[in-house]
């Protein structure tokens, strides 16, 4: 099935498929290939090949050519001929049809019943033994894409990190059940971008949305066989290519341009696009897995293997580790982030296991990791939001507060000390007071800011908010795996009952749970991070892995009742007053000292009775209750224009102890006054003058209270 077309030599650059307006150039990485061939795919059933060719030129491992008059649209896949040795680590199958890595859109879907692997399944041999059933009819195609877009006068926010509210959301999930979205653009990116969407967020009041993967990935035949499909999309089979299934337009190549337009609504509404990206690991698997992209093209330069070859190194519990220490790999990686950021206009990145991208030599972690070094190095990518979760399956993997400048991490540390705290736990005051202030002793040494943590109770992997206080255990039987997977330990307490109750005192605590998690949330020094739906009480009925759940479980549920109604205007009311405190926002961390001429200490800890804490009193393992007083004339670094930042001076009042405590607020000098703006046992309460005196704190409840003019005596 040749091809007549004339194939000239073209260039080995840029990689993939590129449209130049009078043809279309192809240029593939693979040091172990012998041939590579492009083949053509008819548009009205791509499961029929029409052509196919040689890519001419080899130059440094890097096979190309150029076809005039290839125009967009066109489909089209690869053959890489080459060694097929998987005890050598080489798995080239010219039988196998292979999506091009760097193809930047997908048609079609994986289709497990077609012989997708590179090794007939029923050989005793399993994959030493090369399989030579075509596999085209199974895989989706690469598009040939034009990059044209009118991007008008859009451009990055590059909101400053002090400012930063994250809200973590899923495309669809974030879309499937709001009224106010079309309905043929529920659960797609422009239902994302539509105004109903961009109008919630506004109003709450976040400045950046970071979704959950949107790069093409592949539903698990395991998942299939259940009748479930991978809803989260942590199974990567393409880094350049968005979702076509979040595209309410279902052309070949329809998906990028509206992604495109949906990053140019948020952006014109002031909200920025973060991805959550997934480098550490492809939908390939394990030696066992199939054969659909990098795997067949030069397995032995993408995947860490075993010294042996055959098998995978795997610090990610999915079958098999993307290897960026080696430099083809490193730049195949920072080519697909800068098309993200250069061509798609999004924001920023956080990475998933992104201690995996660190592993070096033998697979031990190094914050000096060359594919660190080059981002950082980066003119382009060293300047957007770069967020790390720290941590991997794999020896010496939790790296919370190991990632270099200018990295930025979620904070499991975070998560766990506010979760044990709010239940009552001992021994949590010294844990608490680090978080709250920004995890000094994490990112301090470093020199390193309190941005450096992102702040979060909550993310799309455990419980929801509203699950945390509801179930104590998870409850994840609609998986199909008799609620073996997910996390055992949640640190979650349901209040005294497990799931749903009509118990109203029971329904107040929980609700008042929700608002102290919350409320500590935005009090704290760092960048707080939010789950979509959160703030209105979304349950997934207590299962923390809803990872499979492409239904109404995962899905934000916009039908409010008077409950759900009253958390969102307090998250809302939280979120705003953050914006509007310099002391929330700062760049430094505390010293516990007085600063220019401050009448207040920029950090002070009080016991209840207002008596200023000492290192003994950190260390009493039954203190739940506390309080603290940022000052607001005491920020020690200027603002844009190199003026003093002087703001709000706030005394924070914490009792987890379930029982009221009495608090002590501080006088006030002349002039001055106690303004209270939030207080979780009350959610109504605020903007409420104040005496100095005794104020009794509620069981398990969080009170803000704010300077108005005037001097404080402490």
């Amino acid at each position: 099935m040749s091809s007549k077309r004339e194939i000239w030599p073209g260039k080995p650059w840029p990689r993939g498929a590129t449209f130049d307006g009078s043809g279309t150039n192809f240029a593939v990485y693979s040091q172990v290939a012998t041939r590579v061939e492009v083949c053509l795919f008819d548009k009205a059933d791509p499961t029929k090949e029409l052509e196919r060719f040689d890519l001419p030129v080899s130059t440094e491992f890097v096979w190309h050519g150029y076809v005039p008059e290839l125009e967009p649209g066109t489909l089209y896949g690869l053959r890489v001929h080459g060694p097929y040795e998987p005890e050598k680590g080489h798995r080239c199958n010219p039988h196998k049809l292979l999506v091009d890595p760097y193809a930047k859109a997908l048609h079609g879907e994986v289709d497990w019943k077609q012989p997708v692997f590179g090794y007939p399944l029923d050989h005793p041999k399993k994959d030493l033994m090369r399989d030579e059933r075509d596999s085209a009819a199974g895989m989706p195609k690469g598009v040939v894409v034009s990059d044209f877009f009118d991007w008008g006068n859009d451009r990055r926010l590059d909101i400053p990190w002090r400012k930063t509210v994250i809200y973590e959301a899923h495309v669809r999930g974030l879309t499937m059940k709001h009224p106010g979205v079309p309905e043929h653009q529920r659960g797609t990116y422009a239902g994302l971008g539509s105004p109903a969407i961009i109008e919630h967020l506004q109003k709450l009041g976040v400045t950046s949305v970071e979704l959950l993967p949107v790069f093409e990935f592949a539903d698990d035949s395991f998942l299939n066989d259940k009748g479930l499909s991978n809803y989260w999309g942590y199974s990567t089979l393409n880094y350049f290519s968005p979702e076509q299934r979040y595209a309410s337009r279902k052309t070949p190549g329809g998906a990028v341009a509206e992604f495109k337009s949906m990053v140019k609504s948020l952006h014109a509404a002031g909200i920025e696009v973060i991805l959550d990206v997934v480098y550490n690991h492809t939908c390939e698997g394990n030696h066992l897995g199939p054969t659909l992209s990098f795997k067949g093209i030069d397995n032995a330069s993408y995947y860490w293997t075993m010294p042996e070859a055959r098998h995978y190194l795997d610090f990610t519990g999915c079958g098999n580790s993307i290897n960026t220490s080696n430099p083809q790999t490193a730049r195949f990686v920072v080519d697909s982030l800068r098309y993200w950021v250069e061509e798609m206009h999004v924001d920023g990145f956080r990475f998933d296991l992104a201690t995996v991208m660190g592993r070096v030599g033998k697979g031990g972690y190094d914050p000096n990791a060359p594919i660190f070094q080059i981002i950082n190095q980066d003119p382009v990518l060293s300047r957007v939001k770069l967020i790390a979760e720290p941590w991997d399956v794999g020896m010496g993997g939790y790296q919370v507060g190991g990632f270099p400048s200018p990295w930025h991490e979620w904070n499991g540390k975070y998560r766990d000390a506010l979760r044990k705290y709010w239940k009552g736990d001992e021994n949590q005051a010294s844990e608490v007071g680090y978080r709250l202030t920004g995890s000094a002793d994490l990112f301090a040494a470093a020199r390193r800011r309190p941005q450096a943590s992102i702040n979060f109770v909550t993310a799309h992997d455990g419980f929801t908010l509203h699950d945390l206080v509801t179930y104590s255990s998870k409850h994840n039987e609609a998986n199909g795996e008799h609620n073996r997977d997910g996390a055992d330990d949640n640190q979650a307490w349901n209040c005294g009952v497990e799931g749903e109750t009509d118990d109203k005192d029971i329904i107040s605590l929980r609700e008042r749970q929700k608002r102290n998690l919350l409320a500590s949330l935005f009090m704290s020094n760092g960048v707080p991070m939010i789950v979509a739906g959160d703030e209105m009480g979304r349950t997934q009925k207590g299962n923390n892995n809803a990872y499979c759940q492409d239904n109404e479980l995962s899905w934000v549920d916009w039908n409010l009742d008077s409950t759900k109604q009253d958390m969102l205007a307090f998250t809302r009311k939280l979120i705003h007053f953050r914006h509007g405190q310099p002391v929330l926002q700062r760049r430094r961390f505390f010293q516990g000292e007085h600063l220019w001429d401050s009448e207040h200490k920029d950090l002070a800890w009080f016991r209840p009775d207002g008596t200023e804490m000492g290192p003994e009193d950190w260390q009493k393992p039954f203190v739940r209750s506390l309080a603290y007083l940022l000052g607001g004339d005491a920020i020690p670094t200027p603002d844009e224009r190199g003026q003093r930042v002087s703001g709000d001076s706030l005394l924070v009042l914490l009792n987890a102890h379930h029982d009221t405590v009495a608090f002590t607020v501080p006088p006030v000098g002349e002039g001055g006054k106690w303004m209270l703006e939030l207080y979780t046992a009350d959610d109504k309460r605020g903007d409420e003058e104040m005496k100095p005196g005794r104020f009794d704190m509620a069981g398990r409840s969080l009170a803000v209270f704010r300077k108005s003019g005037g001097n404080t005596s402490l």
